[in-house]
């Protein structure tokens, strides 16, 4: 018996779709950074199937927010990707792990959609995606076209495309992370002393060849042995992360705060003098000072020493000197601060 017309065209169309499937699993297997990872998958999901909307919603709480809220100059991510809680999601998803299909009462879909969208949609595909076998977001696909993604059709190339997905954003966060590291100290997110190092002598020699101020603070906390003697070690991590966060919050955009050792902190203030230093690590302090920790019951607060040094002091011939000059007046007030009591 022969093989009905309707259904050779249906299995060749399969073909093609898998085809293409295919080519966009291969052209995303590779990539390696976030950016490129979703700017390619949409692409050429996009280009490969003319879907006029394709997009990503991602779970605020999951572990890949901190990394796509990171890239600043995408625009499509910015009008590609859609962040809401999770109960938003498993609302929607009915913590279900297939794709959805809908055409109708397609107003309960509005909180995957990005916010700066403007999709007119008859018709909408969600393909739930995961991260180390926890859902983190959807890839999304919409069509005008009522039929487009009518329900009852077959999802399976949508299961396949999800599950790939999902492998290669696998691999792209675990060299995000290696990469994070290598530039990051694990405990409070800040750069690390190498990179701090890196960082200072680019700011120097353009402070020198442009005339401009460059200062550094050099600061440590205050007993800080006698915070992880007292309230244990995990106490002391947490006034570490507690410090680095005040210095983050506090700074300009321009500002590098990098944890240099231990409790030691630096802070590079390009275009910045002495006085403007001292303002801002007093406002540091005084932050400090208006929200203590608390450990078993009690509250701790935590105290700041610090030196300042600047690019047009005398002497400073390099950044190595300058940095060192902001810590040796770190010790001094040391010094001066045990003297007292």
């Amino acid at each position: 018996m022969p093989i009905p017309k309707s259904l050779l065209e249906r299995l060749k169309q399969n073909e093609i779709i898998a085809r293409r499937f295919h080519e966009i699993e291969i052209s995303i297997l590779t990539i390696l950074n976030f950016q490129d990872f979703v700017e390619k998958l949409l692409s050429e999901i996009s280009t490969k199937f003319s879907v006029p909307y394709t997009w990503l919603s991602i779970i605020e709480e999951s572990n890949i927010t901190h990394y796509l809220n990171s890239i600043q100059d995408s625009d499509l991510l910015s009008t590609s990707t859609a962040f809401l809680s999770k109960d938003d999601f498993l609302g929607i998803t009915q913590n279900r792990l297939k794709p959805i299909l809908a055409n109708k009462q397609l107003d309960r879909f509005d909180p995957i959609l990005p916010a700066v969208s403007d999709y007119t949609i008859g018709s909408i595909a969600m393909a739930p995606i995961t991260l180390d076998g926890e859902v983190v977001g959807s890839i999304n696909q919409a069509d005008t076209d009522t039929r487009r993604f009518e329900p009852g059709i077959d999802t399976s190339l949508l299961e396949q495309l999800a599950l790939k997905v999902s492998l290669c954003l696998s691999n792209v966060t675990a060299h995000e992370k290696l990469k994070f590291l290598a530039f990051h100290d694990p405990l409070t997110g800040l750069l690390n002393r190498g990179v701090m190092e890196k960082i200072l002598q680019r700011e120097f020699l353009r402070s020198k060849r442009y005339h401009i101020d460059l200062t550094v603070i050099f600061l440590d906390l205050d007993a800080f042995k006698s915070i992880n003697d007292t309230y244990g070690h995990d106490n002391g991590d947490r006034a570490l992360c507690h410090t680095a966060d005040c210095l983050n919050r506090l700074k300009r955009d321009s500002d590098i705060v990098a944890r240099f050792a231990g409790d030691e902190f630096v802070v590079i203030l390009p275009s910045t003098n002495r006085t403007q230093a001292e303002s801002y690590i007093q406002r540091v302090k005084q932050e400090l000072a208006n929200h203590p920790l608390t450990a078993n019951g009690q509250e701790f607060h935590i105290k700041l020493s610090h030196g300042i040094s600047s690019v047009f002091e005398k002497g400073m011939d390099s950044s190595a000197i300058l940095l060192k000059a902001a810590d040796k007046r770190l010790y001094k007030e040391k010094q001066n601060k045990s003297a007292d009591n």
